[in-house]
């Protein structure tokens, strides 16, 4: 995959000079430049990356990516990196100083970096919020402005209804938010359960038909299970979530809030919305027309 991360040079005395690679949320090395920041043979790190895979330390999909680097004779070819986890890990088995050196250096980069990021997005989520008030406000005028004329035909009827509830999800989105989200009766039952292989299977199918990296869809840790676990979750004998309706908003909006996977979390939570939707057969009206625009999507994720 072609990397979108930022570069940081990272310097240790007169022989340790490295490019270092920052990109979710953390650093990577290649297999070459762990031999130059450790000061070993490649064939003693080959050795105890291999170690650390094998005894399960860490699971090797989850910390190894594949970018495109542009090697010395100036081609372009894919090389395997690998996270500051690894790093660390092969630094205590060299025993080197230098790994620990590296590590203060990563950390503070890597604050730096998530300190600035949620600046930005804060003030992203602001701006967002008060066009969202605007847009909510627009649309619900719009709607009283509809039912006024007496509305008769079937055009117009599907006009209003796509109207409402626009609206209204756009301000549920918003309670839910703020946890002043009131308990909402959906109309349609479930007829199909999403079990955990069905959809990482269908995430799967959906990431070769994409041609998504290798990164896309890589599960971060198993909170995709607790996502599906939770749209099923009952007390009492009842569930929370009762109708189709909760179901598929509370998956879509679970599977982006989780970030259980390394990424992608946003188009993996509309495809699988689309994908449950369809499965229960409310992905489209009588009509044969889409529910949720390609558009609206997008606003929601």
């Amino acid at each position: 995959m072609k990397s979108k991360g930022e570069i940081k040079i990272y310097k240790s005395g007169r022989d340790v000079n490295l490019e270092v690679k920052l990109e979710e949320e953390t650093v990577w090395l290649s297999l070459n430049q762990m031999c130059l920041l450790f000061g070993r043979d490649k064939s003693v790190v080959s050795r105890h990356l291999s170690n650390i895979f094998r005894e399960k330390e860490l699971e090797k999909n989850s910390v190894v990516a594949n970018f495109a680097t542009t090697a010395a004779d100036g081609k372009l070819y894919q090389v395997d990196y690998y996270n500051l986890d690894v790093i660390i890990s092969v630094g205590y088995r060299v025993k080197s100083k230098r790994g620990t050196q590296f590590r203060i250096w990563a950390n503070k980069i890597l604050k730096d970096y998530l300190v600035k990021g949620y600046a930005l997005n804060k003030k992203r989520l602001t701006e967002t919020k008060e066009k969202l008030n605007e847009v909510t406000e627009n649309l619900k005028l719009l709607g009283k402005i509809v039912k006024q004329q007496k509305l008769t035909t079937d055009e117009n009827l599907a006009f209003l209804n796509l109207i409402s509830d626009y609206a209204f999800a756009l301000d549920l989105l918003d309670k839910y938010d703020h946890q002043r989200i009131e308990d909402i009766k959906g109309k349609r039952k479930t007829l199909h359960k999403i079990e955990l292989d069905e959809a990482l299977s269908a995430i799967s199918k959906f990431k070769k038909e994409t041609r998504a990296s290798d990164l896309f869809a890589r599960p971060k840790d198993k909170s995709f299970d607790s996502t599906l676990t939770s749209i099923y979750q009952t007390f009492g004998g009842k569930e929370f979530y009762p109708s189709l309706e909760d179901k598929a908003a509370n998956l879509l909006y679970f599977t982006v809030k989780n970030h259980s996977f390394i990424d992608g979390n946003k188009r993996i939570g509309a495809f699988l919305f689309i994908y449950f939707l369809n499965k229960n057969n409310f992905l489209l009206t009588e009509k044969g027309n889409q529910r949720i625009s390609n558009e609206t999507l997008v606003a929601l994720t």
